[in-house]
């Protein structure tokens, strides 16, 4: 940083003054640079950023929401339990990537522990808190994503519903039971149980229809798990892991969808003495580095929660924007772990 940058990020709060007397631009065209007005050159909103960056520019968020009615805020809204290592820190990543270069930032909000969902939907909505509204884990008629729809509040949701069209990005849940299914019959199971989600959200019905649909193209017996879910503690699953392995027609071949989820049926069929690759297979999905330290390694299908974080940012900008909810929709593809999508 040069010293007449330097003295003047020292002498006071820097500005959008402080960048147009370094830069000797216009103090609207530093404003519509770093808006990214893309009337202005690029070699210009290039040298704005960088000099932004250098005196430790923050925009006054107080004084844009009075002048624009906006807030620059997208906010996250996850609930307070995951049964997916790394899905909030990976999520996060990926939004704020696309985030980096525009005048919106992320914040975080969490439901409380058995707060309603709809609270801190309708307290962001209601007192402007945000811009747009990211939503994960949808449910097939979700009560947020009607209130949002009447409100005409930009946002975009982690998983589809049944409902009208709007904004979202889902990973194909019916595609990754059919590649696990075939998997292991492949390796010769015949008797294939499935940990499925909760059956309130919208992906257990994906998944359980392209399992079904799976394991009656392949003439074996699919069973879904019965009395537990990913979303149940693990020791819960442990628990009703072993009491499946120990029946008369204990499956021989596992499907979990998450890491925490495969880490607990694992446990189960040790304890009942059976092992991996010998007396049963077991295909989980992996969506953090945690899947590659299983032993005996993992056989996953790989989801990509941070390029899903991308994408959620990029669908709810072009809603922002005014873009067709209609068309705002994104599938990602399973690819097996390890392998390029």
């Amino acid at each position: 940083m040069s010293d007449a940058r330097e003295s003047l990020r020292l002498a006071r709060k820097p500005t959008q003054r402080t960048i147009a007397e370094i830069t000797g631009l216009a103090v609207t065209t530093v404003s519509r640079a770093l808006a990214g007005d893309e009337k202005i050159a690029e070699r210009t909103r290039a040298q704005v950023a960088e000099v932004a960056r250098e005196i430790g520019y923050v925009p006054d968020r107080a004084a844009q929401r009075l002048r624009t009615g906006r807030s620059n805020v997208i906010a996250l809204v996850l609930d307070p339990h995951s049964e997916i290592l790394g899905f909030s820190s990976s999520m996060i990543s990926g939004i704020s990537g696309v985030l980096h270069d525009t005048t919106f930032h992320l914040v975080l909000m969490q439901y409380a522990i058995d707060e309603p969902p709809m609270d801190p939907i309708r307290r962001i909505v209601r007192n402007r808190l945000a811009d747009g509204l990211i939503l994960a884990r949808t449910e097939p008629q979700d009560p947020r994503v009607a209130y949002l729809m009447r409100t005409g509040f930009p946002f975009v949701t982690h998983g589809r519903t049944e409902m009208a069209a709007h904004p979202w990005l889902d990973y194909d849940n019916a595609a990754f039971a059919r590649m696990a299914v075939e998997r292991l019959v492949g390796a010769g199971r015949r008797r294939l149980a499935l940990v499925a989600p909760a059956p309130k959200y919208s992906f257990n019905a994906h998944m359980r229809e392209g399992f079904r649909a799976a394991v009656a193209a392949h003439g074996v017996t699919g069973l879904v798990a019965q009395g537990f879910t990913i979303h149940d503690t693990p020791g819960a699953i442990t628990c009703g892991v072993r009491e499946m392995a120990q029946g008369a027609e204990a499956p021989d071949g596992w499907i979990c969808p998450g890491e925490i989820a495969a880490m607990a049926v694992q446990a189960g069929l040790t304890d009942c003495g059976q092992v991996i690759g010998r007396d049963v297979d077991l295909v989980a999905k992996q969506t953090s580095e945690v899947g590659n330290l299983f032993r005996p390694r993992l056989t996953a299908i790989y989801e990509d929660i941070e390029e899903a974080g991308r994408r959620l940012a990029q669908l709810l900008l072009a809603r922002i924007r005014g873009e067709d909810p209609a068309a705002l929709h994104h599938l990602q593809i399973p690819v097996w772990a390890g392998e390029d999508g």
